[in-house]
């Protein structure tokens, strides 16, 4: 009658199905284990693995806890405890998840969601797309080198020529205004992003006289 080693834990562990926890969540059946509802020692789902006598009237006929809550933010929260990401279908409303994160007290869940709200609103609020113009100088001979030698994200955008002003000995350079652009950066909240070393270099070339 020797006990086997490793037979410490409560002999109720070995009861079939004693490892399984049924709820009743909004009239919708969701079966787990204790383990994963003892995941988060603050939540409230936390007491449920405990088999707290107390809640032994929240049972319904089946055996199972009833929880008077929405069955359809509830997979996003089991899904959570099961391997700790948020997973939730697209036509689910993060707040609603945030909703129930928060009545089931499970804090980390609660903050990755609030993320999520803010990462989305972020994205929303960005608006159009601004642009910021600049409008160089430069001759006929230049112009190709000129649009061929762009970077940095500049976009050649219009030609404007302006006839030829200068005349260098018996001939005639035609000028013209070459009209650039760029996205503007959001992270720079509407401040003009300097030229870059290339793009100083072609507007000094393009104002030369």
């Amino acid at each position: 009658g020797t006990p086997s080693s490793g037979s410490s834990s409560p002999p109720s562990e070995h009861k079939p199905g004693s490892r399984w926890v049924r709820l009743n969540v909004g009239g919708t059946y969701f079966i787990t284990t204790k383990q994963t509802l003892c995941r988060d020692p603050k939540s409230f789902l936390f007491r449920l693995c405990q088999e707290d006598p107390d809640l032994d009237s929240d049972k319904d006929e089946t055996g199972a806890y009833l929880i008077d809550r929405d069955p359809t933010y509830f997979g996003p929260i089991l899904n959570y405890l099961r391997h700790g990401k948020l997973i939730m279908d697209k036509n689910l409303a993060e707040e609603g998840v945030l909703e129930e994160a928060e009545f089931y007290n499970i804090a980390s869940l609660v903050r990755l969601v609030k993320e999520r709200i803010r990462d989305n609103e972020n994205r929303t609020s960005q608006g159009p797309v601004k642009h910021v113009y600049r409008v160089l100088q430069c001759q006929e001979e230049e112009l190709t080198q000129m649009v061929s030698t762009m970077s940095d994200g500049w976009k050649f955008e219009q030609l404007i020529s302006i006839g030829s002003s200068y005349n260098y000995g018996n001939e005639d350079q035609a000028e013209f205004l070459c009209v650039v652009s760029r996205e503007l950066n959001n992270s720079t909240n509407g401040i003009v992003i300097e030229p870059t070393e290339k793009a100083k270099i072609l507007q000094e070339r393009g104002s030369r006289m």
